[in-house]
């Protein structure tokens, strides 16, 4: 809980919701009426249209959601303070990652829903990223530590995984949101929104976005990385399960 309490200062002004990434998830809900947004933070994909209730354990996040998003519970993921099959579906984006026991988590999620969508990303393409190849290397060893889409999918029995790209103009600035765009990197408020960088040794980042400004200025970046300037999306690993 106190994790985000610390890191999650301003996350609404940095993660807003992508329509290009929320159709898929109200899509992937398929009829479910009633859905649980489990690690809901400030509500981001939180679907229009159903009986939505959120679970947040973050004071801080919480804090933070519009006055028009679903009712919230602070609780955890690990212990759903819900009854068996007490919705139609569950829903949980870029989170399970954060949880303490992510198995115990997808449990919950499969005791309270019949079915479960869940947004995650595949870490080893995470760790391909070039901000993490070639200037925070030590972002990779926490993304080691973290449970990947496809374990994720395995251990739910998933119907379905649907690559989610990331297109070059996205709003939802998750850790590799600006991958053709490096200089927003450099500005500090967009590094806080990234769990990746936020937890990173401070030391770590502060060497790496030095190594990015120099790149940036003598042109070595765009030179190597001129393919990617030519790109509309590109796929970070995002992966939206459904089960």
């Amino acid at each position: 809980m106190a994790r985000y309490d610390e890191i999650g200062v301003g996350y609404a002004r940095g993660r807003r919701t992508d329509p290009r990434w929320l159709a898929p998830v109200e899509s992937a809900l398929g009829p479910a009426v009633s859905v649980l947004d489990v690690g809901s933070g400030t509500g981001s994909y939180e679907p229009p249209g159903r009986e939505v209730v959120a679970v947040e354990p973050s004071a801080e996040m919480i804090r933070q959601r519009a006055p028009e998003a679903a009712p919230v519970v602070r609780a955890i993921a690990e212990a759903l303070p819900f009854g068996t099959a007490a919705f139609d579906a569950a829903l949980a984006v870029l989170t399970v990652h954060h949880w303490a026991d992510w198995r115990r988590g997808l449990a919950e999620l499969r005791r309270v829903a019949s079915r479960q969508v869940v947004l995650a990303y595949d870490t080893a393409l995470h760790n391909d990223f070039w901000l993490v190849r070639e200037y925070v290397p030590e972002v990779a060893a926490l993304e080691r530590s973290r449970p990947s889409a496809p374990e994720i999918a395995q251990f739910l029995g998933a119907v379905s995984v649907l690559p989610l790209p990331v297109p070059w103009d996205f709003t939802d600035g998750v850790f590799p949101a600006y991958w053709r765009r490096p200089h927003a990197y450099l500005d500090p408020a967009v590094r806080r929104s990234c769990s990746a960088l936020a937890q990173t040794a401070p030391a770590a980042v502060a060497r790496g976005m030095a190594r990015l400004q120099a790149d940036l200025d003598s042109g070595r970046w765009r030179e190597e990385h001129a393919e990617l300037l030519e790109l509309p999306e590109w796929d970070a690993g995002f992966r939206l399960i459904v089960a």
